[in-house]
């Protein structure tokens, strides 16, 4: 028989997981092996006879689960951007192992009572700075997992872990099911009436990509459908592909993940208050920036209603183009793109179809690069021939100085295989345990491809996400700490988005586009009068933007409040409380319910949605400093935003990892500002 590529020593260049070797049924094995020499190693662990000391406990479960990490990374990097019926099959089996062999770790009496030891005698160990830090973490992790709870609560708890580890991987694959499945078929002219030639390109490449080469296809990727809802002057097909859009998980049968929902509010709120808090939100809350319910509604409800009020001022001029073009019906959900396309238009001379020739992904991608070596001193350099996953992905091999720093993988289209939005995953992170140990990070993207022989175009919203995404790429590649548990974005949830939202900012800077934003046919730079017309329109649409944003942070709050959401019927508890908060009614929120991915498909986000604003605060506060040195790549500022902010992963607590980087704590008047709502 073969050997396992999983369970070998991997001899590929910089220690890739060799792709081309690996097939599903390896990782049967693999997980069932590597779980099985993890839990030894922490038993061994646990059963020592010597007392606890930092190294034999500590650092000693830093070191085990290799083997483990290996694999979960590679799978589950898989799961995501380049699954199949094999591997969807494996994950739903091997979800809950992995949950139970986690709850077996964290519920161990003896493995808590050592560290719980440490954690009291901790002045006296004469740790420094970052391995307090890492044990402070240990002793959190094992509370918040239950390892106080008596016998009956920690058989509980288990038992609400791995059916919660089912449900978020079912949740997941139901939505990428009803994504998959949808295509909306542009058969006649007037199918595709208003649509401009990049979008034809791109609906022409997903066709054939769906064995309907000559067609065009409008898909659920939000690179389709949004420009399509932008400038389809096909109003029924619009509201057809909104439905679709906005109907994804609950469309009844096998793919409804209303059920499912009920179920997960429900075991989540019963572990709260296992673990001795009134709500899960309340709990979950409780390890982050935020701290409570009550700061986070605050924040939230501070910029809604300056939000609300724009919105309808923006609704009532979609209302007036509209009837400018002799349309009198109200406006709706599948009409809001359209009519605000035409209003950007006509204040700001300006439409996505002038911009998006100017934005090539290749070149975005090159402007993400630059500005990180203006900032950070960081090179890229493509390699060639190295395995990967899938055809479409690229390597960048990192350095600084000379000095290989990691690898930086790009998989930057949309395709069936692949779940729906943006993310960074790591299938190695950094840290200096066991020698010098380099990331490998990966950037995923769902961009539309251009035809054959075309390039790629981007949308303004494209590249933000390009650089957003790469954001989260630094702060795992420029990972500088000893132990692995705090490395790259092992960070509070409140905090990870502020390396990524504050990268966001230097895409608008006018050095970055007037250099990286060129034809794609001409080669000529964007017009200095439209790149201005571009900047001055930064913050079109913008009550919009917010509203939908935190109309659904509010509701993944109010979700997570409840105190017995069972039987909870989804539709109406989200119609109820969009009444209550008073959601405009031509808007939906940006992720409803029923595909709530960042919410649903495991907890990571869960009563965290919010998150992007806190850190908004954070990114807006942050780049002033930039600002106030009158040079956006500043070397001072920007070596302190290094040391404190992207180097540091999670060895200091994060808001005094701001104070560090700022001098004081961040202020929420740039975010009214940044997002015009400042009086």
């Amino acid at each position: 028989m073969t050997a396992n590529p999983m369970l070998a020593d991997w001899t590929t260049p910089f220690e890739l997981p060799p792709f081309s070797d690996i097939e599903p049924v390896h990782f049967e094995e693999a997980f069932d092996v590597a779980m099985a020499e993890a839990r030894k190693e922490t038993d061994d662990i646990a059963n020592q006879d010597a007392e606890p000391t930092f190294a034999n406990t500590i650092a000693a479960l830093e070191k085990s689960g290799e083997l483990l990490s290996r694999v979960a990374r590679t799978f589950f990097n898989l799961t995501g951007a380049h699954t199949s019926a094999a591997i969807q099959k494996i994950e739903r089996d091997i979800s809950p192992k992995l949950a139970r062999h986690s709850s077996n770790m964290l519920l161990n009496a003896k493995l808590n009572n050592r560290v719980a030891a440490l954690w009291e005698k901790r002045d006296a160990l004469q740790l420094d700075t970052e391995e307090l830090r890492v044990l402070e973490r240990y002793m959190k992790m094992f509370q918040r997992a239950g390892a106080g709870l008596d016998a009956a609560g920690k058989t509980r708890m288990a038992e609400i872990s791995q059916r919660l580890a089912t449900l978020g991987t079912q949740f997941s694959q139901n939505v990428l099911k009803d994504e998959c499945d949808y295509q909306l078929v542009l058969e006649t002219e007037q199918d595709r009436a208003g649509l401009p030639d990049f979008l034809l390109g791109a609906a022409a490449e997903a066709a054939k990509e769906r064995g309907l080469e000559g067609k065009h296809v409008i898909t659920l990727a939000r690179s389709s459908i949004e420009p399509f809802l932008q400038f389809s002057t096909n109003r029924s097909l619009r509201e057809e592909a909104f439905r679709a859009w906005s109907a994804r998980g609950e469309n009844g049968g096998q793919t409804d993940n209303r059920q499912i929902i009920n179920e997960t509010l429900s075991l989540r709120a019963e572990k709260a208050k296992l673990l001795g808090f009134d709500t899960f939100a309340a709990y979950k809350l409780d390890d982050t920036m935020a701290k409570t319910p009550a700061n986070v509604r605050d924040l939230l409800t501070r910029v809604w209603a300056p939000a609300v009020s724009q919105a309808h001022e923006e609704e009532a001029k979609l209302s007036r183009m509209a009837q400018n073009h002799g349309e009198n019906h109200k406006i709706e959900a599948w009409d809001w793109r359209f009519y605000s396309e035409k209003v950007r238009n006509a204040e700001h001379d300006l439409d996505e179809s002038e911009i998006k020739p100017y934005l090539q992904l290749d070149n975005i991608i090159q402007a993400a690069f630059d500005t990180a070596n203006r900032l950070f001193g960081l090179t890229f350099e493509e390699l060639k021939g190295l395995p990967v996953y899938h055809p479409d992905v690229r390597v960048f091999e990192v350095k600084k100085n000379g000095k290989h720093v990691g690898l930086f993988l790009g998989d930057y289209f949309a395709r069936s295989s692949k779940r729906s939005g943006a993310w960074m995953s790591a299938f190695r992170s950094q840290h200096k345990l066991d020698g010098e140990v380099t990331p490998i990070i990966v950037n995923v993207m769902n961009f539309s491809k251009g035809a054959p022989g075309e390039a790629t175009l981007l949308t303004f919203d494209d590249a933000r996400t390009l650089f957003h995404e790469f954001g989260h790429g630094l702060h795992g590649l420029l990972s500088d700490v000893t132990y692995p548990f705090i490395s790259g974005t092992s960070v509070a949830r409140d905090f990870v988005e502020l390396p990524s939202q504050l990268y966001e900012h230097w895409l608008s800077e006018p050095d970055i586009l007037s250099r990286f934003a060129v034809h794609y046919r001409t080669g000529d730079p964007m017009p200095k009068a439209l790149l201005d017309k571009l900047l001055a329109a930064s913050n079109f649409n913008k009550g919009f933007e917010t509203v939908e944003y935190i109309s659904s942070a509010l509701i993944d709050l109010e979700m997570h409040l409840l105190d017995a959401p069972s039987g909870l019927d989804i539709a109406e508890f989200e119609r109820r409380e969009l009444d209550t908060i008073g959601m405009p009614s031509a808007i939906t929120m940006r992720h409803r319910i029923p595909h709530f991915q960042h919410v649903f498909s495991g907890d990571g986000y869960s009563a965290g949605y919010y998150s992007y604003m806190w850190s908004e605060v954070m990114d807006a506060d942050a780049f002033e400093a930039f600002t106030e040195k009158g040079n956006a790549f500043d070397p001072q500022t920007a070596e302190k935003l290094l040391t404190h902010i992207y180097s540091a992963g999670g060895r200091q607590d994060p808001d005094e990892a701001y104070v560090a980087f700022r001098g004081r704590a961040p202020k929420i008047d740039a975010l009214l500002e940044k997002r015009g709502f400042a009086a």
